[in-house]
Parts: C-alpha cells; sequence; structure tokens
C-alpha cells in the first residue's frame, strides 16, 4: 500500500473543500481499501464522511423513497418502509456480499464500487479501465463472467453490484451535490457504458459528493422482487439476475420495470421486454416471450455464450414469481 493522508470531516461543507482538493471520500471502504491493499487505486488523500448527516431513509411528498448515501446495506435492507414499498431493493441487498459486509458498507459506495474482473484488480494484466490505452486482457482471455451487453473493444467488464439493477429498474436518481450546487442524475446516465473511455466510470464531476439515491412514486399496488443466479448460494456476484416490477390492474399489467445484472457493463435496463407486457395479462406464454427478447443486442465472448439463454430464463423465472404465476 501507497502512503495516502487521511482527514475526517464533520460537514458537507468540509467534504466539498476537500474533494475539490483532489481527495477521495471513504465510509465504509469495503471497496477503496481493497483496492489500495492491491495498489490498483492511490489516492493521495482518503476523506472520511462517515459522519455526515446523510444516514436516513424518508418518504418523499410525492410517495417515492429517499435513501441517504451514508445508510448501511444492512439498515436499508432491514427498514420498513424499503420493504414494504420496494421488496425489490431489500432483496437486491440481503443477496448481496456476506452480513459483516453489508454492516458497513453504504449505498452511496456500493453504487460507486468497481468492477470484480480479475483483469482489472491484476496490475500485470493489460486493462483499459486501469491504465487506458494498455488493451483489454479479459476479451482473449478467461472471460466466463464478463459482460454480453454494453461491452466495447476496450472494456467488457460487468457492474458488479445488485441494488444498482433494482435502482435502474425504478428508474431511481441519484441526488449530488457539489462546487456548483445541487443536481440530480437519473440512474440510467449515472453509471458509464464503457465505450473508448473505460476509465470513465460514472457522472460524478470533480469534488462532487453523492448524497441520496431518490426511487420516484410509482403506481400501487406494485409487486417487485429481485432473482440473483450465481455459482454458488453464498456470497457471491451474479452471473445473470433480474429486477422486476410490475403494476397489475384489473388482471392486466399497466406498468412494467425489468433490468438486468451480471451481464452488462453497467446495469442493464430492458425496455423491450417492458413493452412487451404493457398492456397484456399475465401468463405463462406471457412471460417467456418477454423474456425472449431480453438477451437482444447480446455479444457475447468465447466462454459466456451461456449467459444469453440464462438471462431469458431468470427473467422468465422472476417475471413469473412477481408476477404470480409460478
Amino acid at each position: 500500500m501507497h502512503p495516502f493522508s487521511y482527514t475526517r470531516v464533520s460537514d458537507t461543507g468540509e467534504a466539498l473543500a476537500a474533494g475539490h482538493l483532489g481527495g477521495r471520500y471513504i465510509a465504509g471502504g469495503t471497496t477503496l481499501v481493497d483496492l489500495m491493499r492491491e495498489t490498483v487505486e492511490r489516492p493521495g488523500t482518503l476523506v472520511d464522511i462517515s459522519g455526515l448527516p446523510l444516514d436516513e431513509v424518508t418518504v418523499t411528498e410525492r410517495g417515492g423513497l429517499r435513501i441517504g448515501a451514508l445508510v448501511t446495506m444492512a439498515g436499508a435492507a432491514a427498514h420498513p418502509k424499503v420493504r414494504t414499498l420496494y421488496p425489490v431493493v431489500s432483496e437486491a441487498l440481503e443477496l448481496s456480499a456476506s452480513a459483516q459486509l453489508r454492516n458497513m458498507a453504504t449505498i452511496g459506495g456500493n453504487i460507486m464500487q468497481r468492477t470484480r474482473c480479475t483483469y482489472f484488480r491484476d496490475v500485470t494484466a493489460d486493462c483499459d479501465k486501469r491504465v487506458p490505452g494498455s488493451g483489454c486482457a479479459a476479451r482473449e482471455g478467461v472471460n466466463r463472467t464478463h459482460a454480453i451487453l454494453g461491452a466495447s473493444d476496450r472494456c467488457v467488464a460487468t457492474h458488479p453490484s445488485d441494488v444498482a439493477v433494482a435502482f435502474a429498474a425504478l428508474d431511481a436518481r441519484v441526488r449530488l451535490t457539489g462546487p456548483d450546487g445541487e443536481r440530480q442524475v437519473p440512474f440510467a446516465d449515472f453509471l458509464l457504458r464503457p465505450g473508448n473511455t473505460p476509465q470513465r466510470e460514472h457522472a460524478l464531476r470533480k469534488g462532487e459528493l453523492i448524497t441520496a439515491v431518490e426511487i420516484p412514486a410509482h403506481p400501487r399496488p406494485l409487486r417487485s422482487g429481485y432473482l440473483k443466479v450465481r455459482d454458488r448460494q453464498s456470497y457471491e456476484f451474479a452471473l445473470t439476475s433480474a429486477a422486476v416490477a410490475l403494476h397489475i390492474r384489473g388482471g392486466v399489467i399497466r406498468e412494467a420495470r425489468v433490468a438486468a445484472g451480471g451481464v452488462g457493463t453497467v446495469p442493464w435496463k430492458l425496455p423491450e421486454v417492458e413493452q412487451h407486457l404493457i398492456g397484456e395479462r399475465p401468463s405463462a406464454p406471457l412471460w417467456a416471450a418477454a423474456a425472449g427478447r431480453a438477451a437482444a443486442g447480446a455479444r457475447p465472448l468465447k466462454h459466456n455464450r451461456f449467459k444469453v439463454e440464462l438471462l431469458k430464463r431468470t427473467v422468465e423465472r422472476q417475471l413469473r414469481i412477481v408476477g404470480g404465476t409460478k
């Protein structure tokens, strides 16, 4: 680990001033500290924001939900409003990491976590995300766990967060504050696809701080849930996952929100699946037909072709569960 300085701030103004000077924000530290140990990240200054008042879950005036950036994963998963209004969020969190990590890691840190691609974390391997212009060893290497959607010639790494998939499905927004004031960014625009600049992973500006993730109000009743497929049931990252939220009234699907994880360079919204569902009555044939569109545009690599069919099956299974026709 390389030398660094550490400062703990007590208010947002202090944090922004330190961040503007190049300091890296840290709270639970469950990702950044690991990357520093592996010398993948070498920040000169760590700014401890764990004492800021950003650790509350509140219902918004319009009936949505605001989750503070410093709410822990365990705290958000257990919160009665999260469990009642958006079970998909609770389930995604509870299927993430280990209990010890969920007690430490924060919502803001979780959506900002970097890929688990082994080539990214191996400083001896070529990785355009870590060292722009060096190449992508994963494309011709062992790429079983890599992306089939949203990849580029420069990067095929998946985004590892489970709850980010739920946020993407629910059309959440990321609330930010920075030197230029406050703003909100749609979740779909917050995490960036690699394209030709895989080192740019998010829409944060210099010195900006995540203050909350806000889920808009959705029509009720709303059924939602999260399904994760992995190599083992204990602590493991997704091969595929599906976050589904359905508004069914009068026996007809009025609104549908569907996103996939473990298969994209970012949490992957599935608009073609959603459009196929709206206005239809729940049925096994409907779920199968909609899920058949889940892998549209997929570009699998040598070792992860199986993910195309696995994604379709995962989406179909979760549509059956949430739609009430198991």
